[in-house]
């Protein structure tokens, strides 16, 4: 497995107290290592995202904004959301890590890659920065992709709905979506009846689980629909949007799963897809030594090897939603 990151994505500051904070890719880190797999995988340093790609998912105009405010030292995008005099360029790198990633990919360096950067992406709309994230990282890689004739598979596990990247790709054909997150929850989108538009119509697959889902409902989401879908799609590229804000520790959401219903999860996703074909991007994930366990658990399924610092959970609610999603998109 190859990870891209970055130095300045840990200088990205939101102020005091918030929980999107650096010592989130110190745990990422510390997981890896602790698990023994410091020689399965490979670091390397993400560049920027050109301007010009980017440009294709966000209007310049967002993201002279964004590096207006920074080079003043920083500030209150909205109430979730603040930059330091930093983020705007730790934003290029979190962006540009996927572009990175693919072009290993493509050379045969790894059979999997994993960008493993902040700020976060997926609440981030074309043209609004939200949910603590600037530049949507998976749909910057996700565009590039299909731009280039890959049909492209985001799966969007975090334990909140992945609106920015819906939204991007709403009416695409091209590119299939699916989220699996807690709901009613923050951002307040992801209904079972948002299924795209247009062209569009079809791809956009939300399975909104109630507060309490387990894992076995997470794998039943994955064997049932996500699985299915992604073969009548034809998919040549899977990118997972890996949020770890759905374990049981989590202080923002309450859904039930552990880091082995993660890294069982991913194991499932990740064989959907040739080898050197899988991206990884991560989100959500608010407390740190979940985000050890987590790391540790994933990483090891990426790469083969089981680590299973927890267990797995069964029993919570959420199969008839799964159920529903399957009837609902089997039309498709």
């Amino acid at each position: 497995m190859l990870l891209a990151t970055h130095d300045l994505c840990r200088l990205h500051d939101p102020g005091p107290g918030h929980p999107e904070r650096p010592d989130r890719l110190r745990a990422v880190h510390k997981g890896i290592l602790d698990a023994g797999l410091g020689e399965a995988v490979d670091w390397i340093e993400a560049t920027e995202a050109p301007r010009d790609i980017i440009e294709r998912v966000h209007p310049g105009a967002l993201l002279d904004s964004l590096e207006r405010l920074c080079d003043q030292g920083g500030g209150e995008i909205d109430g979730d959301t603040w930059v330091s005099a930093d983020s705007y360029r730790a934003a290029r790198r979190a962006a540009g890590a996927g572009l990175d990633l693919v072009a290993a990919l493509d050379a045969g360096r790894a059979d999997v890659g994993w960008s493993v950067v902040r700020p976060p992406g997926h609440h981030a709309l074309s043209d609004t920065m939200m949910g603590f994230c600037l530049v949507n990282n998976v749909a910057v890689t996700a565009r590039v992709l299909a731009d280039r004739g890959e049909r492209v598979a985001i799966v969007d596990i975090d334990a909140h709905h992945g609106n920015g990247t819906q939204a991007i790709f709403y009416r695409d054909p091209n590119v299939l979506f699916v989220s699996v997150h807690q709901y009613p929850w923050y951002p307040y989108t992801g209904r079972l009846d948002e299924v795209g538009v247009d062209d569009g119509e079809g791809p956009t697959i939300n399975i909104p689980l109630p507060a309490g889902a387990t894992g076995d409902v997470l794998r039943r989401a994955v064997d049932t629909v996500i699985a299915p879908a992604i073969e009548r799609h034809r998919t040549t590229w899977l990118l997972i949007s890996v949020g770890f804000d759905g374990h049981r520790a989590d202080p923002l959401t309450d859904l039930g799963y552990t880091s082995v219903d993660y890294a069982d999860t991913v194991t499932a996703l990740l064989e959907l897809a040739p080898p050197g074909r899988r991206l990884m991007f991560l989100e959500g994930g608010y407390d740190l030594q979940a985000l050890v366990h987590c790391s540790s658990a994933v990483a090891g399924a990426a790469v083969g090897q089981s680590v299973r610092p927890e267990f797995t959970t069964r029993g919570g609610p959420g199969a008839d939603i799964v159920d529903v999603a399957r009837s609902l998109h089997f039309r498709y």
